[in-house]
């Protein structure tokens, strides 16, 4: 089943509610009472407003309390903000179209899916594709050390395996050293990602470079500042 835009809008649902629960409870622990800010004389004063014991405005001086109340003032209106996209995000859930177009294929019966030939690839369908597609990799020399990774290819690295081994255990597909061609300076180059990453989620290709010597300055220097440049030259994004 293809991954649904209501599964991210249900985490950020999740992520909000979980929010307002935490800003709620904190906001129990601040000390009564608003504050305002005045400027006068190009000088900040602070007063203190909507406390129950105080009637109108109190001058504070009192830089603990006044970052309280600042604080409070911060997390109010966090709390404000964290419900308005929470009760729009329950709208969006209840209101979003069941099934989506690209399960469709999946619920056919299997008399139909003989006969069908999909508009949009499931999840499966895609990734199988782009895993049986061939690429080319780096070629390994003789000589170069190596260890063995769970999908049965050989890794330069034990860090490398490690990577390899958890992307392969989570299911996540992925090419190592794959050839990748860019263009730099008015020519086409080709570089050899440590990882070339398929993102199931929108499909999409990301990049993983290991970095394993960064205490070293020639390799930080010749390797790494170089890859960046490339990739930027190349419009990827680095994360």
């Amino acid at each position: 089943m293809v991954k649904k835009l209501t599964d991210d809008i249900y985490a950020r649902f999740e992520l909000v509610s979980m929010m307002i629960i935490q800003a709620e409870e904190k906001l129990k622990t601040f000390p009564d009472g608003n504050i305002k800010i005045r400027h006068i004389g190009g000088k900040a004063y602070y007063y203190l407003t909507g406390a129950g014991n105080v009637s109108g405005e109190k001058l504070l001086t009192d830089k603990a309390l006044i970052d309280a109340l600042i604080q409070k003032g911060y997390i109010i209106k966090v709390l404000s903000a964290a419900r308005n996209e929470r009760d729009y995000l329950k709208k969006v859930l209840n209101g979003y179209p069941e099934p989506v177009a690209e399960n469709i294929y999946e619920q056919l019966k299997d008399e139909r899916k003989a006969s069908v030939r999909p508009i949009v690839l499931t999840d499966e369908q895609f990734v199988s594709k782009w895993k049986n597609t061939p690429y080319s990799q780096k070629p390994l020399s003789n000589d170069t050390p190596y260890f063995i990774t769970l999908n049965g290819e050989k890794v330069k690295s034990k860090s490398e395996l490690i990577i390899a081994d958890r992307l392969f255990t989570y299911g996540i597909p992925y090419r190592y050293e794959c050839a990748l061609k860019i263009s730099y300076d008015g020519k086409v180059i080709t570089i050899h990602p440590d990882f070339t990453i398929l993102r199931i989620s929108d499909r999409k290709i990301v990049y993983l470079e290991h970095c394993g010597k960064m205490n070293d300055p020639e390799y930080t220097e010749n390797r790494v500042v170089k890859r960046i440049n490339l990739y930027s030259q190349a419009g990827i994004t680095l994360c």
